[in-house]
C-alpha cells in the first residue's frame, strides 16, 4: 500500500508500506483524506524531535475495514474520524475526563507497519498518510456519512486543537474579547471557536493581508498585519490572547496585549528548546500563560459535537480545505503549506 516515510533524511512516497492486523482494543482504518498539518512539517526539519523511520499523518479520516476483539463501538464500514489520542481510557488522568494528559499517550510510539522487511514508526498514535493503518479503538469516532472525508479529516486535529483551545481550555464567555496571532489552519478554527463561544470582539492578526477575508468569514471582527494596533482596537487588552504560530517573539506579544485577568494560550509550536521572556511585574493583575496540548479534548464527545455543529452549518470545514492533492504530489502539498498558499491541504487516497 501507499505511504510518506521520512527516514530522517528525506521524505518519500512507497508503494510497498505494509500495516499488521488489529489486535484486541485496536481498529484498521482505509483512509480516505488527511489533512497535512505543520505538526508533521515540523517533524521533517527537525522542531518536534521524533524516531525514524516514521510514517507521517496525524489528521485523518477514513472507514472501518476491521476490528480487535472487545470493539464494539464501531464496526466494519463506519465512517470514522481519527484522533491522536492513544489514552488509556483507565488512568486517574482519563477518569477526570482528561485524556490529554494520559501518560500512555504521551511519548510511547508504537511501530505496527513495515517497510522492505524493517518495522517503521507511527507518528502521533495515528499515521494517516497511508492508505490504512491500525489504531486504537479509542481513537476512531464515528461520524456520519454525509460529512465529505476531506472535511471530516480536519476535525482530527486543527479544528480539536482551535476549537477545543477556546472551549475547553480558555473557556471563552459570552461578550470576551479574544486575540488571535496567526491564522492558519489552527487560527481559524481559534476564530470560529470564539465566534461559537459569543466572543463580542475577535481581533485576527497576521502578517499576510491577503487573509483578512477568510479570516472574516471564520469569526474574526477586526483584522490586523501586527499585534502594534492591537491597543488600538482593544484598549485595555485582551481577555484571551491565542498564539497560533510558534515564534518566541509573538508569546511575548501576545502577553503583552493582555487586560487585566487576562490568558495567553499557547498553541504554537517553536523549537523544543526555546524560551520565551515576559514581564514579571506585569502578571500580577492575575494574568496566566496557559500551555494546551490539543484543544484538552475529549475527542469522542468533541468530534461528534463538531460533527453536528457542521451540519447545523454552524462550524466551518468545508472552508478550511483550500486545495485536495492525491498523495503522491505531498512534496508539493508540503510546500504549499510552508509558503502560506492554503488554510490546509489534504491528501487524498
Amino acid at each position: 500500500m501507499r505511504g510518506v516515510i521520512f527516514d530522517g533524511k528525506q521524505v518519500r512516497v512507497v508503494t510497498d508500506l505494509e500495516v499488521r492486523e488489529p489486535g484486541p482494543g485496536e481498529v484498521r482504518v482505509a483512509i480516505r483524506a488527511a489533512g497535512l498539518c505543520h505538526s508533521d512539517l515540523s517533524v521533517v526539519d527537525g522542531t518536534i524531535p521524533f524516531p525514524v523511520p516514521v510514517v507521517l499523518g496525524h489528521e485523518g479520516a477514513g472507514v472501518v475495514e476491521a476490528v480487535g476483539v472487545g470493539v464494539t463501538h464501531v464496526a466494519p464500514g463506519d465512517h470514522v474520524a481519527l484522533s491522536t489520542l492513544a489514552n488509556c481510557g483507565t488512568c486517574a488522568e482519563c477518569d477526570r475526563g482528561r485524556p490529554t494528559m494520559c501518560r500512555g499517550a504521551i511519548g510511547r510510539p508504537g511501530r505496527p507497519f513495515s517497510h522492505e522487511g524493517l518495522p517503521v514508526y507511527q507518528f502521533a498514535a495515528n499515521s494517516a498518510f497511508a492508505e490504512r493503518t491500525v489504531v486504537k479503538a479509542v481513537q476512531a469516532v464515528r461520524i456520519p456519512e454525509d460529512i465529505p472525508m476531506a472535511s471530516a479529516a480536519l476535525i482530527g486535529c486543527g479544528v480539536l486543537t482551535g476549537v477545543g483551545a477556546v472551549l475547553n481550555r480558555a473557556r471563552v464567555d459570552r461578550g470576551d474579547s479574544v486575540l488571535v496571532i496567526g491564522t492558519g489552519g489552527i487560527g481559524l478554527n481559534v476564530l470560529q471557536g470564539a465566534r461559537l463561544a459569543g466572543a463580542l470582539r475577535i481581533v485576527a492578526v497576521d502578517a499576510n493581508p491577503a487573509k483578512e477575508e477568510v479570516a472574516r468569514r471564520f469569526g474574526a471582527t477586526d483584522f490586523l498585519t501586527s499585534t502594534e494596533g492591537v491597543r488600538g482596537v482593544l484598549p485595555t487588552g485582551a481577555d484571551h490572547a491565542f498564539e497560533c504560530v510558534g515564534r518566541v517573539e509573538l508569546i511575548r506579544q501576545a502577553v503583552d496585549a493582555l487586560d487585566r485577568h487576562g490568558q495567553a494560550i499557547l498553541l504554537g509550536v517553536p523549537p523544543a528548546a526555546a524560551e520565551a521572556s515576559f514581564r514579571v511585574s506585569s502578571m500580577y493583575l492575575d494574568k496566566s500563560i496557559l500551555g494546551c496540548r490539543y484543544g484538552s479534548s475529549r475527542p469522542q464527545r468533541d468530534i461528534a459535537l463538531y460533527a453536528d455543529l457542521y451540519r447545523q452549518g454552524r462550524l466551518l470545514l468545508d472552508e478550511l480545505v483550500t486545495r485536495t492533492y492525491p498523495v503522491e504530489e505531498f512534496e508539493k502539498a508540503a510546500a504549499d503549506a510552508e509558503a502560506g498558499r492554503v488554510a490546509r491541504g489534504v491528501l487524498t487516497f
